[in-house]
């Protein structure tokens, strides 16, 4: 074959194998990240099951305590993020500094933690769209039908090209951060019984049992400020936009959920916060609201709140199929989920995938709500509790790899003393990300709310843990089956430009 046909191919390949570059700025990616944390639905539901579940007043305490962590975190997954640009991000930052193997494993384990919390957002988002149609339109539907509607749309949105997925999570966001701090403004202006207390910013709030778990949970509320870096092939100038937005994402969604939280307890009074959080639940906040907004308003924050959770959604949807993508360009998956398509440059083979193991998941869940006459609180209590918290602690995890992962990376190119000040902090991070993964697998039955011997206490956790045994079994037979491959794990498009260059110097 002649040499300029060769490098006309590998060109052709090489526009698959990328994301297309310069297609998301600094507002565009900020939007999307944060979409994924989704104010309304931790609000009204994690907020109020922390509260309910563990009895801990001081949760304003824990955002701020957490802010600071997760701060620690991203002073050195920042800067690993100006050396590294992958949309594999967490596994391909772990692989970068701590070889193949580790990478590997850590690929298993982002497939599994961002599925896993996708699956959970589809069950509330069924539960709750199919109690507004009957509540508001008298039609009565399973919560799996509205949620297969989910996926499919999720899915066809997936496969368009991310301009148009930031338009959409920038208004449905927009939208809920506003009906938030309406609620804030009231709930300050009209405080519970107790008045304008501080006291859930007291120390001795967090001196009660389970708070690892509530770290552990509170945590959640965090995911999607990582997401930045999956994103990093697709940006302008990625070494500063991701670094920026990683930073701005952590500082608005601390200081945004400390400000929230504490003003439902307000709102509700320190000293009945708990009580009545274990009564209504998610209905807290829309309670709360009513009696101060009036029903208009709180009906027209429970849509939000749906709306928000599909932004969620489709936030989470995009980053697994990054990762499909990126571990189908780098032989970790078939080749056919590292191409992109023509039109729009999106990861939609990754797409596809994600769609289809989401239809399974909610069709599970649906088949084994064995109640005699449907329970009614079955993607709450197990789609949306189990699977939320398994892929929580598969993040924590991920995380503490990746702050081992960032220091290694330097040490090894010769830069600890330079980057001393963020290694330390990534150390820092580490540890306390690690204790906190600790915890919450020792009192994993207190965020199930289920009992110390029962199975789903040890199996949900497991997943993680299989997931990490078997992304290492994976990664040592790569080493000697396909070594070519372990080697490319982390390297991205870098390996297939390395790829191309002896392509046609061969030529």
């Amino acid at each position: 074959m002649p040499t300029g046909t060769t490098r006309e191919i590998s060109t052709f390949k090489g526009q698959e194998r990328r994301l297309r570059a310069d297609r998301i700025g600094l507002a565009g990616l900020l939007l999307s990240v944060v979409a994924a944390n989704a104010p309304l639905m931790v609000t009204a539901g994690v907020m109020a099951t922390t509260y309910g579940t563990m009895g801990i007043v001081g949760q304003p305490l824990l955002f701020v305590i957490l802010g600071v962590v997760l701060t620690l975190f991203s002073f050195g997954y920042a800067e690993m993020s100006r050396h590294v640009h992958n949309a594999g991000a967490f596994y391909a930052y772990i692989a970068r500094g701590l070889g193949g193997t580790a990478g590997a494993a850590a690929s298993v384990v982002a497939l599994v933690a961002y599925s896993a919390l996708q699956f959970g957002i589809y069950g509330i988002f069924g539960f709750e769209l199919s109690g507004l149609l009957d509540k508001h339109l008298g039609v009565s539907v399973a919560w799996w039908v509205p949620a297969f509607a989910a996926v499919l749309a999720v899915g066809v949105l997936g496969w368009l090209k991310v301009d148009l997925n930031a338009k959409v999570l920038g208004v449905l966001l927009l939208i809920e951060c506003v009906t938030v701090v309406v609620f804030d403004v009231a709930g300050l202006g009209s405080p519970g019984p107790e008045g304008l207390s501080f006291r859930a910013f007291d120390p001795a709030t967090l001196g009660t049992g389970g708070l690892g778990t509530a770290l552990c949970f509170t945590i959640a509320a965090f995911v999607g400020f990582e997401q930045a870096a999956v994103y990093a092939e697709e940006t302008s100038r990625p070494q500063v936009v991701v670094a920026r937005v990683t930073f701005l994402a952590v500082g608005f969604v601390a200081a945004f959920f400390a400000l929230s939280s504490w003003v439902l307890g307000v709102a509700a009074g320190p000293g009945k916060v708990v009580g009545l959080a274990r009564e209504q639940g998610p209905n807290l906040l829309f309670e709360l609201s009513e009696d101060r907004l009036g029903g208009a308003f709180a009906d027209v924050m429970h849509v939000f709140y749906v709306t928000g959770m599909f932004a969620a959604l489709l936030s989470f949807h995009n980053v697994v199929a990054r990762y499909a993508f990126a571990m189908g360009r780098e032989g970790l998956l078939p080749a056919a989920m590292g191409r992109t398509t023509k039109g729009s440059g999106a990861p939609a083979h990754g797409s596809l995938l994600q769609s289809g193991v989401s239809v399974l998941a909610v069709l599970v869940f649906a088949l084994t709500d064995d109640a005699p006459n449907g329970d009614p609180t079955a993607p709450i209590g197990r789609l949306f509790t189990w699977t939320g918290n398994v892929g929580a602690l598969g993040i924590i995890v991920l995380m503490s790899a990746t702050s081992a992962a960032v220091i290694a990376f330097f040490i090894r190119r010769g830069a600890a003393r330079a980057q001393a000040p963020r290694l330390v902090a990534s150390g820092a991070a580490g540890l306390a990300l690690l204790v906190i993964a600790c915890f919450a697998v020792k009192d994993f039955d207190m965020l199930l709310g289920a009992d110390p011997g029962s199975s789903p206490r040890w199996i949900l956790p497991g997943i993680i843990g299989a997931a990490v045994v078997g992304g290492i079994v994976f990664g040592i037979v790569l080493k000697y089956v396909r070594p070519g491959v372990h080697g490319s794990i982390g390297l991205g498009n870098e390996a297939f430009q390395l790829e191309k260059a002896a392509t046609a110097a061969a030529g």
